[in-house]
């Protein structure tokens, strides 16, 4: 089909062999190269749409976003030009970064402004939500860890992005990584020792962001690099819980969001987020740097992995199950004083779990969760059975656990998974902390931002298997055959991979020891974490 983006025509779908619009007669391809396909949306300065590139072979996929102002004072097109130029600014220099849209082409028509860039295919975060429902504390944390260095090379090139949301956000179809969109609402950092009244321009005045997700400093005009933390912030809420930021309380004294009785996290990610969500400017973070060392501590993260729970929209229905951890060679005096306070926290949550029955629930977005015996059905343990490492859960077969997938589920921690063939396989994000999963077939499956915490791989087959960001600490990777795996920035610390084959597997920016990778088994064609091919670290 061909689109006709003449806001007078009152049919605008025509054939896709046509060039001119059947009914108003306009152009059908802008500067006789892009196709318009169909209207993405409409705002109040102009109109984005799908587009093909017909001047290219294969006639790839564009995004093309058309000025069109609300009004036509020659005030308000100025401004709506400024707004343009300015993300067209913008995506040129920050656009050669792997997780953000590239601008391919900018240019006036019949006094009409026009933007050409990247077409990210995929579901966004708002999407993700919607769908499969809200997110676990630590599917919050991988977000962070993939938006705030992203955040962090935007801020470093002067920008603040000023509308980050969930529906700004895509996870891009063909490697699962997030994409951040829409730069429509950029500023680019003023002085403060040159900034005075006369900087303050209508683009400014109107470009604000979202309501809701801009803090109250750029609701005011006075946008600052925290206030893209605010809204990462808000949205962390969003996943969380599934609720926009209207549909919270606010405090009215000071206009915070009340929001921590409707999550259930762990005291540290809570006192991270209420400083990000913090009103006053001064109080909150300043960098998206500072909140990657706030959260880098791996031995609290191992806790975590232990407790992990998808969230529903009841916080009174959900809560971490705990349990003992597999000893998968830990060590069993923690020498560091993180890694103390991690074993004092597991040791603490281990003599809880045995003063009470949980009833074990599952549902779409929630995975398996803990509630009293009291409660509704579901598989009870005895306070014994908590206590026994060797508690018997029913066995899933492949087609369970992929149906379960479908529809919404994500938590397979703690699961009888051994000697599955579960070969090309979409698993994203799917926690399988704890889990047996001892000759297992993974071969080929897509296991992105995965969780196997603690989980047994032992004689796995994870060959040509996607495994960027995925999350193995202390992982029993033993004999396990990883050859051509992408392990792109995963976490293997701590992980046992004596006898693993990691022939062709590519380790860039993973977390993993040289001790660890003179266990395992390499050859000339292993990328290294430094990105070297075939050489040691």
């Amino acid at each position: 089909m061909s689109y006709c983006i003449n806001p007078a025509c009152s049919q605008p779908k025509n054939p896709i062999a046509v060039n001119q619009c059947q009914t108003c007669g306009e152009d059908l391809r802008l500067r006789d190269r892009y196709r318009i396909i169909k209207a993405l949306g409409r705002g109040g300065f102009g109109a984005t749409f799908l587009a093909k590139d017909e001047s290219l072979p294969g006639h790839p996929a564009c995004v093309i976003k058309q000025l069109r102002p609300a009004a036509e004072s020659p005030h308000v097109l100025q401004m709506a030009r400024d707004l343009f130029q300015r993300e067209a600014k913008t995506l040129g220099k920050i656009g050669n970064h792997p997780q953000l849209p590239r601008l391919l082409d900018y240019f006036e028509n019949n006094q009409e402004f026009f933007l050409v860039q990247e077409y990210i295919s995929g579901a966004t975060l708002q999407q993700e939500v919607r769908r499969g429902g809200p997110f676990s504390e630590a599917g919050v944390r991988q977000f962070l860890s993939e938006i705030l260095p992203m955040i962090q090379y935007v801020h470093s090139h002067q920008v603040i992005h000023r509308d980050i949301k969930p529906a700004n956000l895509i996870r891009r179809e063909q490697d699962r990584k997030l994409v951040l969109i829409d730069f429509g609402a950029v500023k680019d950092k003023v002085d403060p020792t040159r900034a005075n009244s006369t900087e303050q321009t209508a683009l400014t005045a109107y470009a604000i962001g979202t309501p809701g997700y801009a803090p109250p400093e750029q609701m005011a005009m006075r946008p600052v690099y925290a206030s893209d933390l605010y809204a990462i912030g808000v949205t962390c809420t969003y996943l969380l819980t599934g609720k926009s930021p209207k549909d919270f309380d606010y405090d009215p004294r000071t206009g915070e969001i009340l929001w921590r009785k409707q999550v259930q996290v762990s005291e540290h990610f809570a006192n991270v987020l209420e400083k990000m969500l913090d009103i006053s400017v001064r109080h909150r973070y300043q960098s998206a740097e500072a909140i990657l060392r706030e959260l880098d501590l791996e031995p609290y993260l191992d806790s975590l992995a232990q407790n992990m729970a998808f969230q529903s929209g009841n916080p009174s229905n959900s809560g971490p199950l705990t349990s003992p951890s597999d000893n998968l060679g830990e060590p069993t005096s923690p020498s560091s004083p993180s890694s103390r306070m991690a074993a004092a926290i597991r040791a603490r949550k281990e003599r809880s779990s045995a003063k009470s029955a949980y009833t074990i629930v599952g549902g779409p977005g929630r995975g398996l969760q803990a509630r009293s015996s009291g409660s509704q059905s579901g598989l009870v343990l005895s306070p014994s059975q908590v206590g026994n490492q060797s508690a018997k859960l029913v066995k899933l077969t492949a087609e369970d656990l992929k149906t379960s997938y479908i529809k919404g589920k994500r938590d397979f921690s703690m699961q009888k998974l051994d000697f599955l063939d579960l070969r090309r396989t979409k698993l994203v994000g799917a926690n399988f902390t704890q889990s047996k999963l001892q000759k297992t077939n993974f071969q080929g499956s897509d296991l992105s931002s995965a969780n196997f915490g603690r989980a047994n791989l032992a004689g796995s087959t994870l060959r040509n298997t996607i495994l960027g960001r995925a999350y193995f600490n202390y992982a029993n990777l033993q004999g396990a055959d990883l050859r051509g795996a992408n392990l792109n920035h995963a976490c293997l610390t701590n992980a046992n991979l004596r006898g693993a084959n990691l022939s062709g597997a590519d380790l860039t920016g993973a977390k993993i020891s040289s001790e660890q990778l003179a266990m395992a088994r390499t050859n000339w064609s292993t990328v290294y974490p430094n990105g070297k091919r075939g050489l040691r670290q």
